[in-house]
């Protein structure tokens, strides 16, 4: 069978090479070990098969870093900003060496396919797990994943691109049917990981929970079979997200390959016994096994197959490659008065709770455990001459994963009371899933796990302490118990609302600054409890004592008055942005919009930095000199912050999503009715949807500054080429994002007005001129249509605008498509 070359190698003698062993261990193979193989083995890894010199397949999350198979911080993995902060440096070629290097991560920890990265568009601005996605738009979300891929295989590590296809919310994801036209499938959804296909080849697909127009996707047989592997040529695996599976026929017809977690899945001994009962095809299965043995021949796990990658690149210092995504990323919207950047000498007070404790990842299944965390305040007391901090506001009074000041371990008992293992724990949550056990632990003889150590506070007060999970507990916190009982399961319709939802508190215990005290919380496991797979779930929380927000905020407004000036971070919370539920509304918890009015009318210089993953309402924008957007900056944010804030660094970002009022926000529903989310919208989301509704947003698609100035001199357009010359006008050396719009002369109201036909970078010294030299695509002169079925080639004359921005056109042309 032909394959597709390995993409960036173009190794078309090897892929055959390897092709011809796989042709020969499938043949060795009986029905029960092929439907074994797809079921998987455990919670992360598909099962050796050591007559045909196959090694295990091992998986893990991927998207910021690699966690690997262990829930535990002994093995810390570097943090990446999050994906939207990476689709806001605009850089493919970043987002390939970002890619390197998590491979080099997976390679050290044993893992051969990353679950990433997720393409899903961000289609309402109340998606709850945005920050794992890149971009409302489908062609700048195609470029960066096809570089994050690119990358991640030239490590000789696999992907798989999730999540296909339409999963671009959280509520009722399991069950919802997402009603999706043909024509927006096509030009929105599917596009990125058409594009992503093609360039990049990737080794690997990741099929949704959801359903599209009325077939679930771990069995859209037309969508995978016919449109992704048929029309694309897609030749990789594609594994179920976690749980999807639902049908053994279906499934099996609808071109799922891997049903994950295994070992208990919709395949294995029913996939088998399908097939002696005549329902599928042993043929069908070879499909699925073919597949999963190429991926296995690919990675190197397959005896007598030479990998995909004979020679990774070289060392990669993850440390500063975290760094540098974070600065690029950074994306400064507003600068009155150019207060940015600041004199290292200037005196600054530094305000906000995520300034201390910043928040450098999302939730749910991109968590990982850096070995180190560098916060804004870290930061910049490094390179400062003269700083002050008070907290201000804090975005949350409730309580979260014990953290700061507790060392904590977990502790194992058999019904006896016997313990038969302990592990370390990097937080108060603990989650072990499928055989993620410490040594010597397994599910049949576990009885109880008790969180147990010490908490060494940080502040005097009244402690809050409490659970999250279901089941029975009993928490003591210094000698003196705070509870003893069960927690009922609730109305929750996702495991992840159930087990990571609002914590509950326990009690209160004075303590006192500095002072150790003993922590504990047993669990008794609950067996009858229904779970889909064997897990142990469940967090110690804990919230430090909360003074008055008042007297909070007017300790802030006092160091801003005393300082040159005010650097306020405001951030969300993983109670706002996480897996498994979406978003109410875009405020910021807590006071801090109260917090910000507060310091900007005490100093004029005041520059607020937003910690968040996607967008959040500005109500005080006008009010600041400045607005910096960090988003989750992964554990060297801090540093970063510092380079941007002190301008040793230019901030290198463009918002890769329109920033906007709820309020005004034209798609934001995100809730099934009767099981049905209609995408009535068609192909209008984000900023298309924002021109056809006429309204401006806070901050539009595109739209980011620097510390120089650039004067856009020309456009030249000869066929599909466009050719853009650009000089820097500025006082320094900077980094400009050159963006291409293409619009219809005659609008059509069922086209947008205008959306984006290619970008590229360019560096630039003072008084430099530089070009930039960008393709058309074809795609973006065509539409899908319905009717024929088939991309229609729109010709006639259009508008192209090059620019800083989706409203900052600088120079235009007509051309004739």
């Amino acid at each position: 069978m032909a394959t597709q070359a390995d993409g960036f190698t173009g190794d078309d003698k090897g892929a055959e090479a390897r092709e011809a062993v796989v042709e020969a261990a499938l043949g060795k193979l009986d029905l029960d070990a092929k439907a074994r193989l797809l079921a998987g083995k455990d919670m992360w890894s598909l099962p050796a098969l050591p007559e045909i010199g196959l090694a295990p397949l091992v998986m893990s999350d991927g998207p910021i870093g690699v966690r690997g198979v262990r829930w535990t911080a002994d093995d810390p993995s570097i943090a990446l900003p999050s994906p939207t902060a990476l689709a806001a440096t605009w850089d493919p070629a970043l987002a390939r060496r970002a890619g390197a290097l998590l491979a080099q991560e997976a390679r050290r920890k044993g893992v051969h396919v990353l679950l990433a990265p997720t393409v899903n568009l961000h289609r309402s601005p109340l998606g709850g797990r945005h920050f794992e996605a890149y971009s409302e738009d489908p062609l700048l979300t195609g470029a960066i994943g096809t570089g994050y891929v690119q990358g991640v295989q030239s490590g000789g590590v696999g992907t798989t691109v999730k999540h296909f296809v339409a999963n671009d919310a959280e509520t009722d994801r399991f069950t919802v049917d997402n009603r999706v036209s043909a024509r927006a499938l096509r030009e929105l959804y599917l596009a990125p990981f058409e594009e992503i296909v093609a360039n990049a080849h990737p080794w690997g697909i990741m099929t949704a929970y959801n359903t599209v127009n009325g077939t679930t996707m771990t069995e859209h047989r037309h969508l995978v079979n016919e449109v992704l592997r048929g029309e694309w040529g897609f030749d990789g695996f594609n594994v179920s997200d976690w749980m999807a599976a639902r049908s053994t026929t279906g499934a099996l017809k609808g071109g799922l390959d891997v049903a994950m977690p295994g070992p208990q899945t919709v395949y294995g001994p029913a996939l088998a016994a399908a097939v002696r009962a005549g329902e599928v095809q042993e043929a069908e299965v070879d499909d699925a096994v073919r597949r999963v043995l190429r991926l296995a021949a690919r990675v190197g796990a397959l005896d007598g197959a030479e990998p995909a990658v004979t020679e990774v690149p070289g060392e990669i210092d993850g440390v500063a490659l975290a760094r540098e995504v974070a600065r690029r990323a950074f994306v400064l919207v507003r600068n009155t008065d150019d207060v940015l950047p600041l004199r290292r000498d200037a005196r600054i007070a530094l305000i906000g709770a995520a300034a201390r404790d910043a928040r450098v990842l999302g939730g749910g299944s991109a968590t990982v455990f850096p070995d180190r965390i560098v916060s804004p305040l870290d930061g910049l007391r490094a390179v400062t001459d003269s700083l002050t901090y008070a907290v201000g506001a804090d975005p949350s009074d409730e309580l979260d994963a014990a953290g700061k000041g507790f060392e904590l371990r977990a502790v194992c008992r058999d019904a006896d009371g016997t313990v038969i293992g302990e592990g370390s724990l990097p937080s108060g949550h603990l989650q072990w899933m499928g055989d993620d056990l410490p040594a010597g632990v397994t599910h049949e003889a576990l009885h109880s796990v008790e969180i147990k150590g010490t908490f060494t506070p940080r502040v005097s007060g009244d402690h809050a302490f409490g659970t999250r999970g279901l089941g029975a507990f009993t928490l003591t916190v210094d000698g003196t118990v705070l509870y003893d009982g069960v927690q009922a399961m609730g109305d929750e319709s996702d495991p992840f609302e159930a087990f990571f939802g609002a914590p509950l508190e326990r009690g209160k215990v004075t303590l006192t600054e500095g002072q150790p005290v003993e922590v504990s919380l047993l669990h008794p496991l609950d067996k009858s409890l229904a779970m889909p797979l064997p897990a142990v779930i469940f967090s110690l929380t804990h919230l430090e004592p909360r003074r008055d927000a008042d007297t909070l905020i007017a300790e802030a407004v006092e160091a801003a008055r005393d300082a040159e000036v005010a650097v306020v971070v405001v951030a969300t919370t993983e109670r706002v942005e996480s897996e498994g539920f979406d978003r109410a509304d875009l405020r910021l918890p807590g006071r801090q919009d109260d917090l910000v009015r507060a310091v900007a009318a005490a100093n004029p210089n005041t520059v607020v930095v937003v910690n968040s993953g996607s967008p959040v309402e500005l109500p005080w924008r006008e009010d600041v000199a400045a607005v910096l957007l960090s988003w989750f900056p992964g554990q060297e944010g801090g540093d970063a912050l510092a380079d941007v804030l002190l301008g040793a660094e230019e901030p290198g970002g463009r918002l890769p999503t329109t920033w906007g009022a709820f309020a005004d926000a034209p798609v934001t529903e995100v809730k099934p009715t009767d099981g049905r989310l209609d995408y009535s919208e068609g192909v209008f989301i984000g900023y298309r949807a924002w021109d056809k509704a006429g309204a401006a947003p806070s901050y539009p698609f595109g739209h980011g500054l620097g510390y120089t100035d650039w004067t856009y001199e020309s456009l030249d357009v000869t066929g599909t080429t466009a050719t853009v010359r650009v000089r820097n006008s500025g006082p320094r050396p900077g980094r400009e994002v050159v963006q291409l719009y293409l619009a219809p002369s005659e609008p059509d109201p069922d086209r947008p007005a205008r959306w984006l036909a290619g970008f590229a970078s360019v560096t630039a010294a003072p008084g430099e001129t530089v070009e930039a030299v960008i393709e058309l695509p074809r795609r973006t002169f065509e539409t899908w249509d319905e009717a024929a079925d088939a991309w229609v080639y729109q010709a006639g004359r259009y508008e192209l605008t090059a620019g800083r921005s989706l409203t900052d056109g600088r120079v235009s042309e007509t051309m004739v498509a």
